[in-house]
Parts: structure tokens; sequence; C-alpha cells
């Protein structure tokens, strides 16, 4: 490489996006091109990034089959940036495998760990922590390293794992400090504030009170059978039963658990179940049969007793009932509980991670931008949607930043 490009190259390794392209702004050699991409993802142009990457990645001749797999790499990483979660995880693995064979283990490593974080986004955490045991980030350099320890945050919150996601996330603050990037502390600093921001909202015996993760975490870990509207499971210790895909019968969980100690009117029952009004003898038979599937479902953790005026929730073994709801809750509460990350997501990416049609989620973004809760930049297919920043905050920018450009010479 060339002074320019390796001076460039350092200048997007230390974080200076701007200092980069003052070297190779009016160069259109693949590793010039390639070196920009890089550098304007960094400054917010994702578009003009892709097309550079990929114009850089068309350009590298057959025998330069690394340069190449490094676009696809930073390519990738534009697309986890832009919440764009479609993108080919072959193509990425494919890079991967290249840039191993050839002894590039840290850009390699890179290509792994924008894997894992994919995965983390759309929930798949088994599937995530097996492929962050094969990457052993002793060797590398701090960004990485810190990347390492993000992920390892990331699925600990998710896990419920207050204690690991702390130690996780100061290992992940020293790294950041000796990469010496700021825009990589402040992505360390914003994924510490999680553990400091009310992650639920615990109601018992007619009280509210919002809890942080480590209060969760302990409530899970108590004697009270907890009904999780975060969830939409119920959980009694170890023993947990899941009706994320029977909503009726969550419903009438979340009613019966809210209500405890005392019993649910079947009024509120119809009313939260079914949407009913204006029940009818249709209504009531049905709330039969639905509290008939609950019993049966929920044997092991409790029993469901009929009352004068309706229902009552009864735990095996739990001394008590609490319903653990999400701090704030409104009809599209789930997409922003998403959007919250602070990152700007396409629709699609939104229904991939929260399991709906991308029709359904369209039409809470609609909704919500109507109220002014989101917004949105782009269009078509390079549409995304955020939450408004605070007045005086510049927005959207780059989500991440780990890009690594090529590996610089040694001399």
């Amino acid at each position: 490489m060339d002074s320019l490009i390796t001076a460039a190259a350092r200048a997007l390794a230390a974080g200076d996006p701007l200092g980069a392209l003052k070297r190779v702004a009016l160069r259109d050699d693949p590793p010039a091109l390639a070196l920009r991409g890089i550098a304007m993802a960094q400054l917010g142009d994702l578009v003009r990034a892709k097309a550079l990457l990929r114009r850089a990645g068309s350009a590298f001749g057959p025998r330069e089959a690394v340069a190449r797999a490094r676009c696809i790499v930073a390519e990738a990483e534009i697309a986890l940036a832009a919440r764009d979660l479609r993108w080919p995880a072959k193509a990425l693995d494919a890079a991967r495998t290249i840039l191993e064979e050839h002894g590039d283990r840290v850009n390699a490593a890179h290509a792994g760990y924008l894997e894992v974080r994919r995965l983390l986004l759309i929930g798949r955490l088994d599937q995530a922590e097996r492929r962050l045991a094969g990457l052993d980030p002793r060797h590398f350099p701090p960004a990485l390293r810190a990347a390492h320890e993000l992920v390892i945050a990331g699925i600990a919150i998710r896990r419920l794992h207050a204690k690991t996601a702390r130690a996780a996330l100061a290992r992940a603050q020293k790294a950041a400090g000796q990469a010496g990037i700021p825009a990589l502390t402040a992505e360390v600093e914003s994924a510490t504030r999680v553990l400091d921001t009310p992650a639920a909202r615990l109601i018992a015996g007619g009280e509210e009170r919002l809890l942080l993760l480590e209060e969760v975490e302990a409530l899970q870990e108590s004697k009270a059978l907890v009904v999780d509207a975060c969830r939409h499971v119920l959980r009694d210790g170890g023993m947990v039963v899941s009706l994320a895909r029977r909503p009726v019968l969550f419903a009438l969980a979340r009613a019966l658990g809210g209500a405890w100690p005392q019993d649910a009117p079947r009024e509120v029952l119809l009313a939260q179940a079914f949407q009913a009004k204006h029940a009818d003898e249709s209504h009531r038979a049905r709330l039969r049969v639905e509290i008939g599937r609950l019993r049966a479902m929920l044997r092991r953790l409790a029993g469901v007793s009929a009352t004068e005026r309706g229902f009552r929730l009864v735990p095996r073994r739990a001394r008590e009932v609490v319903l653990l709801a999400r701090p704030l809750e409104e009809e599209h509460g789930a997409v922003l509980a998403f959007l919250a990350d602070g990152e700007s997501w396409s629709s699609s990416a939104l229904a991939l991670a929260l399991g709906a049609s991308q029709r359904t989620v369209q039409r809470a973004l609609d909704s919500l931008a109507a109220e002014g809760k989101v917004q949105s930049f782009g269009r078509a297919r390079a549409r995304r949607w955020m939450i408004p920043p605070p007045v005086g905050l510049m927005a959207p920018g780059f989500a991440t930043a780990l890009l690594l450009p090529p590996p610089l010479p040694s001399g």
C-alpha cells in the first residue's frame, strides 16, 4: 500500500473519517474507494458508502480475493448499522472463510462479531452464544475486544444477568479507552445506561413501581409466581410456561395476575381477552372454554378457580402472584421498545425481530409517526425509522464505530 492509503487507513482506525477522506477523496483506485466507503459510512452517508464499497469490490482483480472479502465485511456492517437484517449471511460467512484462509484473522473475527450481533438483534440468543464461544478476543486489538464484551453484555441483559452484563461493560469500557475511538466509547456508555434505566414495572397488591434489571433478575429468582407481560410467560422458580403464541390465554392470565389476590370479574376478562364491550352469551361460553385451556396450560404452576363474579388465580407453590409489565405500555409498545436503542431500523428488520408481518409493523410505524413518536428518513427500501432525538442532538448517524480498514503494513 502507498503512503496515502496507509495514512488513510490509520486515520480510520483512530476514528477520524475526515482525516481519511482528505488523503483519498480524489482517488478512484480500488483501495481508495474501499477506504472512502468506510469513511462515508462512519460519517453517516450509508447509501454513498454502500455504492463506494460495491465499486471497490468489483474493481479488485481475481487475485485480490482478500480485498473483496473485506469489502463484503464492510458492507455487512453498514447493513447492520442501518438495521437491514436481510443482508445475505452466507456471503458474510464466505468472506470470513476467505479472510481466515489468508491469515487475516482480525477482519475474519470482525465478520464473526457482525453475525453474532445480527443474531442478538433478532433474538436468537442460543445461536449467538454458540458463535461467540468460537471467538477468542485475547489477541485481538482493543476495538474488537470491546465488541466482544458488548456482545456478552447484550446477551446477559436479555438473559436478565445484570452482574454479568455490568462486568462485561466495565471490560468494554477499558478496551474502548485503549482503542481511543470516541464513537466506540460513546457506544459502550450508551449500553451502560441501559442498566440504569427502568427495565420493567412491577404490579402487585394494587401498587406499581419501576424495577431496574437487577431487581427484575431478583424477582425471577424469588418465590413469587411471576406473570411476565414483557415476554408473555408465567414463571415460578425454574418452571416456565410460555403463552407467547396464545395471546388470548395470556390476556386472561395477565388479568388474573393483575387482580390477585382478588378475583377478576368476568366483564374485565371479556374486555381484555376479547375486546368485548357488550358481552353476550356466546362471549361467556367462549370465556369458559378459554379458561379451561388456561387451566390445562398452567396446571403445574397454578389453578384457576371460579368465583361468584369471575375467576381467581391460585398458585400451587408460590407465596404470591406478581405482574411484570413494560415500563411504559401503549398500543405499539413493542415497536417503540426496539427503537429505544437509539438506532435506525427498517420496517422489514423490525418485522423480523418482532416475528410479525411487515405490513403490521408498517401500520404501527405510520400510527406512531402521526403522533410524533417516531420519524423516518430515506425513501423506498432505504427508508429507516427511529425515535426523534432530543433537541440539539445530531441524527441519524452511524450506529457503530467498529468498521475495520484493511490491515496496516507492519513497517
